[in-house]
């Protein structure tokens, strides 16, 4: 009986470990994230090419609405080449900042209903949350990655400021 609960004790002690919260410096920043995830490879190089990959890695508390590699293959092949030139680096900042809060807002802040945040970018984005969460018409697939500097939401459209 004694052995059992010694063993029981160790296992719960080891299932309490697994579970409690990962410290900031034991989690990734965002483009470490956003890398791990595997599916966010066209954002990572544009950050790169827009200069932005270290601010998005040290910037603190940031949400970033993060399109997938499918989200940006709706733009198309050329599209994305295009914006990737070096002579649109200033294009392609802006849409990638269209992208960041400067403050975390998990999906459970957003209101129901619809309100707005502003950008990065100087612009607001619209956020509708009912069943789902929105922005601007992009639908949140993945909500509250955590990173030790923010927060990713994982959406399935490239938002595009006017």
């Amino acid at each position: 009986m004694k052995r059992f609960t010694v063993a029981l004790a160790a296992a719960a002690l080891g299932l309490a470990i697994s579970f409690a919260p990962q410290s900031a410096e034991a989690r990734s920043n965002i483009v470490r994230t956003a890398a791990k995830a595997g599916q966010f490879k066209t954002l990572i190089a544009a950050a790169k090419a827009a200069g932005l990959a270290g601010t998005l890695a040290s910037a603190k508390g940031i949400t970033v609405f993060a399109p997938t590699d499918a989200a940006f293959a709706k733009l198309g092949k050329k599209t994305i080449r295009n914006l990737l030139k070096p002579r649109n680096r200033g294009k392609l900042r802006k849409i990638l900042l269209y992208h960041v809060l400067g403050k975390r807002v998990p999906a459970q802040r957003i209101k129901f209903g619809r309100s707005s945040a502003k950008t990065l970018a100087g612009k607001r984005v619209h956020l509708r949350r009912g069943k789902r969460v929105r922005v601007n018409r992009s639908k949140v697939v993945a909500a509250n990655v955590r990173a030790s500097n923010g927060i990713i939401h994982v959406i399935d459209r490239v938002l595009i400021p006017n």
